[in-house]
Formats: structure tokens, C-alpha cells, sequence
């Protein structure tokens, strides 16, 4: 965004007071909050003409004073507010406004793909009806496909290819059963307590009465043309990332390095000969070592309510491990739909989504998280063990809730959340941890959500203000154990919201220390995912897509994310380390940022671990 400067004879003709500049939101914490009264079922909103009437006028009135009031700094922000307004202008017919908007969402869009696909849908959509008369809906939806069609065929597969892939595997599953299912599952004990909704749960709302009133009619459609497109396009893209893989096995004289996984537990007993072991520990419940963890043998755990606890892996119920195997199934079944690959998996999941009950959906999605949970960590470890035989894997279990109404916050648990945040720190320092990933992140925005599930914590503006001082007491403490620490590298998701990890005050992404290396998610290809947090924390993107790694009890998956970004980069700040243990942490960070290749427009900071290791043989051989 570039500043506009004013003639004299624009000063002379307008009043000072609209000359006033424009207050500037440079952080999420700065936006306004909103909040509407609201009584009844959350799903009114989608059935009842006056219900939507009268909230989508209140939200459009809001959204737009906060356009005409405030420079907001923040791309995402603004494609957010653009978003809602689009959809509202769709669904009342405004739909020289809605063109507009598109255009407007597609130029705040800097990855390539997004600002080609942006707003297709809706713009298909408005030119299929301004094609002709249409004597049914039947004939509009095959004006519909027709237009879609035609859109879809002037975009670069090279460019859009994934995008796509999603977008039809997300067509696919989505059902009203499930929308409804979601929405009273997440908002309707909240609002019973307290018979209002915040404005980031009006928009929520407001957007899926666009989805079920013209979206989802025209699924069929839809999936056909995406079908077809990626039917007429089966290139694959190209795999940059063999060719700079480095590979330490068979390689002599090779030191071993520790490598701390702060997640959600590992198996370790799929990494054998990469385990960290603590030689002053045995399995019998006791402290042997007394440093205040019990069984420590590879590591440390804390339970949802940051107590320490034994169990380096989350122990399952005999229930949870009865589902195992098919919840397995399930996911692999939504990541191969998502990646458009036809399997039996993939087709076990489309059934059983369209089978779905708006009351089995909370139960089957909370299942879906928890088996996301239970296995992110050891995924995790086996990115970052991968080629290096040297490494030795000690893990520190922080527990994530899958529930989708998660406990109410409270001051007593934030502060033992950051209480846990500098013994598990210091922990890393006692037993000369070198390198740790940290594949995870929380934001302020995310304690108020809590907050409202549970229809606590007072007004919007009151839970911001609760919210950020429980934040800050988790950020003061992360942000001061990691500085205490230097001799550590941090190594951290930048996260997955497609969003600025800075203005979103993201933690522990958002920490900008020189010990800390933020990390991005390319594809395959290189090219920046549709998912990946940016800004200018990050300081280096690897391969988060479709990685494939280890699950706890055997078994492989490919997960994409940040998440899986950053223990590539853990990955090759212990093969250097291996290799020369006497680096520093600037001495790391600086192998690995030398060794980048950057983007013409310099947003992507590409990871080449073979030139990493190429420099550091280069300066060994001086």
C-alpha cells in the first residue's frame, strides 16, 4: 500500500477534519470488536429470511464504517471483510458490487494461486445468470458448469493445480447436514448462555447462509467441472527436493545431537537408535534422578492442564484404541480426497460423510481432531530424524484439546501454561538439547473464541482484554525462556492460517529472536501453499505438503502443513550440527539462510540443505 498524497487544491477545497488521517490497525488486537443480539437456534440464521435480514444489515453497516474509519495494515484482514461483504452482496443480488469485491479480494492476494482463484465461484455464478433466462434452475446449473468450466480452463494448471485439487475434495464432502451440525455444535451452547454472537461468529454465520443457499445446489456441478479440469491436466508437478536432500547414513565420525520435539508426544519406539535415553532414569514411577518428572526415559510430557505427567504419548482409552485403525483410515481417506486420489479410503469417507446426522457430527469431527492430535507429534519427530542417524530424538508433550467447546480460560491455568513453558525450556537446557521444533502456536483471538464457546467472559471487549492478559503471561514467558536459552534453535510452524503471523501476534511464530528460525510451507514444486502463515517473521520455507512421515505403532501418512515445514528445517540444523558440533546457533542459522534461494519478489526463502552442507564442507576444508 502505497501513501496518497493530497494537492494544495485539494487541502483548500476539503475541511480539515476529513483531511484527519485514519487511525492505522497494524495489529488484530487494535480491530474493533462487535457484538449482536441473538436468541434461538444458531441455524435461524440460514432458514429465516428476517433473522438473516437483520443481522446481515447490522454486520454490512459495521464492516463498512470500519473500512471508512481505519487503514487497516493487514492484507488478510481486509480480504476477511471483503469476503463477508461479498457474500452478502451475492446473496441480495448486488452482484455489480459483488464483481467488484472480487476484483478487490484478488488484487489484496499475494500468492499466485489465490489471486487467480479468488472469487471464482461467486464470479461464475453471477455471469451464468446474467447468460440468459432461465425457465428452471435445472437449465441454471448447466449454465453454470458451462461458465465455471470456462474459467477453470484459463487458469495455469502449473499456478493453480493444488488449489484446485482442494477445492474439489472440499466440494466433495460438504453436506447442509454438516454445516448445520458444525454451527450448533460450536456456537449454540454460547449463544444460549448468553443470547448474543461476536461479530467474527456473525460473519461465520452470515457466510454459510451464502454457502447453503447457492453454493451447495450447485455441488454436482461444481465437482463435475473441477473433475474435468484436473481430468484434462494429469501432469504432476515437478519434486524439487530429492535433488537437495542430504542423507547422513553410512557417513563416518558423525556426532550425535539432540533434538527436542515440543508437540504433542512421540512414539519413540518407531525411531530406535534415534532415541535420546536419560541414563540416570528407569521405568519403575519413580523420580530416580529427582529433577521433578517421573519416568523421564526419553523425555517429558504435561497434560491438558500443563501437569507433568509419565506418559511421553498420550495414553488412548480402550475405545480410542478399538478406533484407531479406522480413524486412521478416515484421514487418509480426507487427505486423499483433498489431493483429488481416488482410494478406497477416499471413498469410505465420502460415504460416511454423506451419511452424516447433524448430531454425529460434533463426535465425528472432536474424533477426527484427536486422532490429528495424537499423531502430529510423532510425524513430526520423523521429518526431523529422517536421513540422520545421528540424532537423537527427546520429546516434550504439551497437550492439545480436541473438544470443540474447550475448557473455559482462566488465569490459574494460563499461568500454569507459561509456568510449563519455562521448565520445559529449561529442561531442553539441561540435558544440552541443540535443536528443537516447535510445530505449534497459539494467538490471543483464539482465548477469546473459548471465551465465547462457552459463553463466558463478559462482552466481546471484555474478553479481549481478559484474553490478552492470559495471553501475555504465555508470551512474556515463551518469549524470555527462549532469549534465556541461546545456546538452543528454536526452530517454529509459522502456522496455517494465511495470515500474518505478526499481526495475528501468533506465538511461538510471532517471536522475533536470533535463536528462533520461522518457517513457511512451500509444495513439492517450491511454490508457497495456499495454507501458509507469512510476513516478515518468516525466515524460511520447506516442504509442507503432502510430507510424508511415521505414525506412533508403524504405519505411514503424508500430512501438509507448516507443521510439517519446520522439522525439515530441524532436520538440517541437526545434520550440520552432526557434523560439526562446535557451530553456534548464528553459525547454523547462517548455513541454512545462505544457502536459500529467494523468490524474485523475495517473499519465499526456498531451503537447500544440500548447499548448507556444501558451505560448511567448503569452510571445514579451509
Amino acid at each position: 500500500m502505497k501513501p496518497v498524497l493530497l494537492g494544495l487544491a485539494a487541502v483548500l477545497l476539503f475541511p480539515a477534519a476529513l483531511l484527519a488521517q485514519k487511525p492505522r490497525i497494524t495489529s488484530q488486537d487494535q480491530l474493533p470488536r462487535f457484538s449482536y443480539p441473538y436468541t434461538g437456534k444458531v441455524t435461524d440464521v440460514l432458514t429465516d429470511d428476517a433473522v438473516y435480514g437483520k443481522l446481515a444489515e447490522a454486520v454490512r453497516a459495521d464492516l463498512e464504517k470500519l473500512l471508512q474509519e481505519h487503514e487497516i495494515a493487514d492484507r488478510s484482514t481486509l480480504q476477511d471483510v471483503q469476503g463477508t461483504l461479498l457474500a452478502l452482496d451475492l446473496h441480495a443480488g448486488r452482484h455489480d458490487a459483488a464483481l467488484e469485491r472480487i476484483q478487490i479480494i484478488r488484487g489484496l492476494d499475494e500468492k499466485p494461486a489465490a489471486k487467480l482463484t479468488g472469487g471464482l465461484l461467486s464470479e461464475s455464478i453471477i455471469l451464468a445468470r446474467r447468460s440468459g433466462e432461465f425457465r428452471d434452475e435445472a437449465a441454471f446449473r448447466v449454465a453454470f458448469q458451462r461458465t465455471y468450466a470456462a474459467k477453470l480452463a484459463t487458469l495455469p494448471w502449473e499456478v493453480v493445480g493444488d488449489v484446485i485439487k482442494q477445492t474439489k475434495g472440499n466440494a466433495e464432502i460438504m453436506t447442509e447436514a454438516l454445516v448445520v451440525g458444525n454451527l450448533s455444535s460450536q456456537f449454540q451452547p454460547g449463544i444460549d448462555r448468553t443470547g448474543a454472537i461476536s461479530g467474527d461468529v456473525a460473519r461465520v454465520l452470515l457466510a454459510q447462509r451464502t454457502n447453503l443457499a447457492h453454493y451447495l445446489p450447485l455441488k454436482a456441478e461444481r465437482v463435475a467441472a473441477l473433475a474435468a479440469y484436473i481430468a484434462s491436466h494429469q501432469k504432476t508437478k515437478p519434486d524439487i527436493w530429492a535433488a537437495r536432500a542430504v542423507d547422513l547414513a553410512g557417513v563416518s565420525g558423525l556426532t550425535p545431537v539432540v533434538v527436542g520435539i515440543w508437540d504433542s508426544g512421540v512414539d519413540v519406539a518407531v525411531f530406535p537408535g534415534q532415541q535420546w535415553r536419560n541414563a540416570a532414569e528407569e521405568a519403575n514411577g519413580r523420580d530416580d534422578d529427582g529433577n521433578g518428572y517421573v519416568d523421564d526415559l526419553h523425555g517429558i510430557a504435561y497434560d491438558l492442564k500443563a501437569r507433568p505427567v509419565p506418559d511421553l504419548l498420550l495414553p488412548l482409552t480402550e475405545e480410542q484404541r478399538a478406533n484407531y485403525p479406522g480413524m486412521r483410515n478416515l484421514t487418509k481417506g480426507l487427505l486423499d480426497v483433498q489431493a483429488s486420489i481416488e482410494s478406497p479410503e477416499a471413498s469410505e469417507l465420502k460415504k460416511v460423510m454423506s451419511g452424516l446426522k447433524p448430531e454425529a457430527v460434533k463426535p465425528f469431527i472432536e474424533n477426527l481432531n484427536f486422532f490429528g492430535n495424537y499423531t502430529h507429534g510423532t510425524h513430526v519427530a520423523g521429518i526431523a530424524a529422517a536421513g540422520n542417524p545421528a540424532v537423537r530424538l527427546l520429546g516434550a508433550r504439551i497437550t492439545f484439546d480436541h473438544r470443540m467447546i474447550p475448557d473455559v480460560p482462566t488465569r490459574e491455568q494460563a499461568e500454569r501454561d507459561a509456568a510449563a513453558m519455562r521448565a520445559v525450556v529449561s529442561y531442553f537446557q539441561q540435558q544440552k538439547v541443540r535443536v528443537v521444533n516447535m510445530s505449534w502456536g497459539g494467538t490471543p483471538r483464539s482465548i477469546e473464541a473459548a471465551f465465547e464457546a462457552n459463553g463466558a467472559g463478559g462482552t466481546p471487549e471484555a474478553r479481549r482484554k481478559t484474553a490478552r492478559e492470559y495471553f501475555e503471561l504465555s508470551r512474556v514467558a515463551l518469549t524470555e525462556a527462549l532469549r534465556a536459552a541461546p545456546e538452543i534453535l528454536f526452530v517454529v510452524a509459522a502456522g496455517n492460517s494465511n495470515s500474518d503471523a505478526k499481526f495475528d501476534e501468533t506465538i511461538p511464530s510471532g517471536i522475533d529472536l536470533p535463536n528462533v528460525l520461522t518457517v513457511g510451507a512451500v509444495d513439492q514444486a517450491g511454490e508457497e501453499t495456499s495454507f501458509t502463515s507469512f510476513g516478515k517473521n518468516v525466515d524460511v520455507h520447506a516442504n509442507g505438503f503432502e510430507v510424508e512421515s511415521a505414525l506412533p505403532g508403524g504405519g505411514r501418512l503424508k500430512y501438509s502443513g507448516t507443521s510439517m515445514a519446520a522439522p525439515n528445517v530441524a532436520n538440517l540444523a541437526a545434520k550440520l550440527l552432526a557434523l560439526r558440533p562446535q557451530l553456534t546457533v548464528a553459525e547454523v542459522t547462517d548455513l541454512i539462510q545462505r544457502a536459500v534461494d529467494r523468490s524474485a519478489d523475495g517473499r519465499i526463502q526456498l531451503l537447500n540443505p544440500r548447499r548448507s552442507v556444501e558451505l560448511l564442507r567448503s569452510a571445514n576444508s579451509r
